[in-house]
Formats: structure tokens, sequence, C-alpha cells
């Protein structure tokens, strides 16, 4: 769905603080590229894996691994620039499982009324990752599409139902506190995916990947 995605400077920032640090800068800016590319009109409709929409949370986790893939293959060839893209559309997906799912609302439904630190949160407990519980927004055609339009959220709130997109989500500030937990879970997904590929690359692999 057009827009589905957290917002594109949202990405960027979480993408930047994650990663700034760990490759060089033009290996950085194809990353970021490839992952603001995730949210082009072409993979907003029948791409539920990229976004984790629609419940499609098997789907997305597939299309991660499958990317990892295509970068440790990438690698294995004479070029880097595709395994910095692969990466890029990685990354934009595993931030997006924070915004769209109701992982967030679960791991603080455990903190017994107790209000931790965003910074606190643990981006993969398996209990939660494994959990029945676990679901992302559905897309309910108009309504959806309404939402995006200011003049005309509210009025497709108050159509759309409780599994939506448009009452899910947590793609920006406004949409309330639980988008710091959604951000710093993103930040460390993204770090983690990075120390993934450090663990399992070998050192002249993960060289040519930092390009540092």
């Amino acid at each position: 769905m057009y827009n589905s995605a957290m917002l594109v400077p949202i990405h960027e920032e979480m993408t930047r603080e994650a990663l700034g640090s760990h490759f060089s800068p033009r290996a950085l800016e194809v990353i970021l590229a490839a992952n603001r590319s995730q949210d082009a009109l072409r993979n907003q409709f029948g791409h539920d894996e990229i976004h984790f929409d629609n419940n499609a949370i098997e789907a997305g986790n597939r299309y991660i691994v499958e990317q990892r893939g295509l970068l440790m293959a990438s690698l294995l060839s004479p070029g880097v620039l595709s395994a910095w893209i692969a990466f890029g559309r990685l990354t934009h997906t595993a931030q997006d499982f924070y915004a769209h799912t109701n992982y967030v609302t679960l791991w603080l439904n455990q903190c017994q009324g107790v209000q931790p630190a965003a910074v606190q949160i643990d981006p993969l407990q398996k209990s939660l990752m494994q959990s029945p519980s676990l679901h992302s927004g559905k897309i309910y055609f108009p309504w959806d599409l309404l939402y995006f339009v200011p003049f005309l959220r509210k009025a497709a709130l108050n159509l759309l139902p409780e599994d939506s997109h448009g009452r899910m989500n947590l793609d920006s500030p406004a949409q309330g506190q639980k988008f710091a937990y959604a951000r710093a879970a993103a930040v460390k997904r993204t770090l983690h995916e990075f120390e993934l590929l450090e663990k399992i690359l070998t050192p002249e692999m993960f060289a040519k990947f930092t390009d540092l």
C-alpha cells in the first residue's frame, strides 16, 4: 500500500544511527538508497512481505533471509554493489517489522504496568517473535488509502477496524508513545543484522562489504 511504511526520513535516520560508523561513505549511501527504494510505488502493491503488512510475518522473515543470502552470494563475485543493495532492502524490511506489527505492544504488555525506557526494548525476544498473538496490520481498501489524506484521516480511522494498518502502524511520532519503542527496536535490529554478518562472513568478505 502506498506510503504504508515508516516515513523515509525516519528510515534514513535509523539506518545512519545504527550503521554510520561501520561503512565507508559510498557504501552507506548505496545502502540508504536501497532502503528508501523499498517504499517506491512498485513495492507498495502485492509485496506485503517487504513491509510485514497483512499478517505477512513468515513471508517477511523469509524475505530478510533471502536478501541476506543474495548479499552473501554477491560478495563471492568481483563486485560489491549488489551486496549493499541487498542489505539496504533487508534493513528496511527489518525496521518495518516493529512499526507494522504488534510486537511493541506485546513487549510492553509483559512489563506488568511498568513502562521502561524505549532503549530497553529487546527487538528479538524469542517468545514474542514466535507468539501466536503476533500479527500485523491489515490493509482495508479504500479506507487505509484515505488514512494517508490528512483531512480525511479522522474519518478514515472511524471506519477502520482495530486490526487495520491505519490503526496499528507506528510509522511516525504522531502515532504516540509506542513509536519511540518501535524506533529503538528498529535501530537495534539494524545493528543486529550487521553484527550477524560480521560473524558469518569471512574476514575478507566482511572487509569488502564494509569498504573501510
